[in-house]
């Protein structure tokens, strides 16, 4: 299809900066199967799902990736430079590729230093993608990071404001179990302790699994054709009770409910030609656009998404294009707040 297919219009007053307190008062835009919509709050989620439903929640947490960085002179009396690198895949225990700008003042070979004394020399580049190699790997690395980078907050957020102590709590889910994203998986941002227990009174099931979030889920789709579009990476976990417990619900005539594009495309990835699901363990890259057939999920709870995004390509392909078009069209005419901190959906498929 072509990109501009999946374009709007978005007032920049409608991009949210600061999340809804408290995180459940977000407004949820719920959209049926025939494209009937009605407007609710987050908080109402137990009462939209029915018992014998689950909810497949992303447990990754958020790791502080974005590092200021510097490469010492080249040459006697050459600059000093300075760079921003966003961590966006973990390649091994001692190494990263990460997007820098600019990436054109490095090159393979550079030693380069980040606050703290974190250590790195430059393996690779390929344009705005380093792969670095630390002195340090394991656990020690996880830990100097955690001390030397920032939240790594979207762009269109970290452009009007920088990221501050409040960002350290409100771009984590709170049930967040395992280090490893770059992006929060944020359709789960909205979900409080509280909320989770009611859900479960209300005989709705839970299932964690893991993908760890890339940078790369952020990036514009360049291609003027979405067939020409190479999809990024992301480590994938699913485990075997898990996904036993997941096809359990289909074989007595429940629903799974992904909580997030993330979510989905896990289980997406992990569901064999008959929907049922396998454990799994290894990267996707898996790209949904119109005429996809899914097969293992039958609700979405995800956030308002990019225009010619990969992700809003993700929930028209789930929800028919025309149908999602009208849902962005109304949430923009009553000022639904959009993107990583804004409100949501919850999409329920055709059957």
């Amino acid at each position: 299809m072509r990109t501009e297919a999946f374009d709007f219009d978005l007032p920049p007053e409608l991009i949210a900066l600061r999340p809804a307190e408290p995180r459940d008062a977000a407004r949820l835009l719920v959209v049926r199967p025939d494209g009937g919509m009605e407007h609710r709050l987050f908080s109402e989620l137990p009462q939209l799902l029915k018992l014998g439903d689950m909810l497949a929640l992303n447990d990754s947490r958020v790791i502080h990736a974005r590092l200021a960085g510097e490469r010492p002179p080249r040459a006697l009396g050459g600059p000093t430079v300075g760079f921003e690198a966003t961590l966006h895949r973990r390649v091994d225990n001692s190494r990263y590729l990460a997007f820098v700008q600019p990436a054109r003042r490095l090159r393979a070979g550079d030693a380069v230093a980040f606050p703290g004394g974190l250590t790195a020399r430059v393996l690779a580049r390929n344009q705005g993608e380093v792969e670095f190699g630390f002195e340090l790997s394991g656990a020690a690395l996880d830990a100097a990071i955690a001390r030397t980078g920032v939240m790594p907050l979207p762009r269109y957020i970290a452009k009007k404001r920088a990221p501050d102590m409040r960002d350290l709590a409100d771009y984590q889910t709170v049930y967040a179990r395992q280090d490893g994203s770059v992006a929060a998986p944020t359709a789960g941002l909205h979900f409080t302790p509280l909320l989770l227990e009611r859900l479960k009174a209300a005989g709705i099931g839970r299932a964690d699994l893991t993908l760890h979030v890339g940078a790369g889920t952020f990036l514009p789709v360049e291609a003027q054709d979405t067939n020409d579009h190479v999809m990024h990476a992301e480590t994938v976990f699913l485990d075997t009770g898990t996904a036993a417990r997941l096809n359990a619900v289909h074989d007595v005539g429940g629903r799974i409910a992904a909580v997030g594009t993330t979510a989905l495309r896990s289980l997406e990835s992990a569901a064999d030609e008959t929907g049922r699901l396998r454990p799994f363990d290894g990267e996707t890259s898996i790209f949904i656009t119109p005429g996809y057939r899914f097969r293992a999920v039958d609700l979405l709870v995800t956030n308002f998404h990019l225009p010619r995004s990969t992700l809003f390509m993700l929930v028209s392909a789930f929800m028919g294009l025309e149908t999602m078009q009208h849902a962005y069209a109304e949430a923009i005419r009553e000022k639904y707040r959009f993107y990583s901190y804004g409100d949501a959906c919850l999409l329920i498929r055709p059957a």
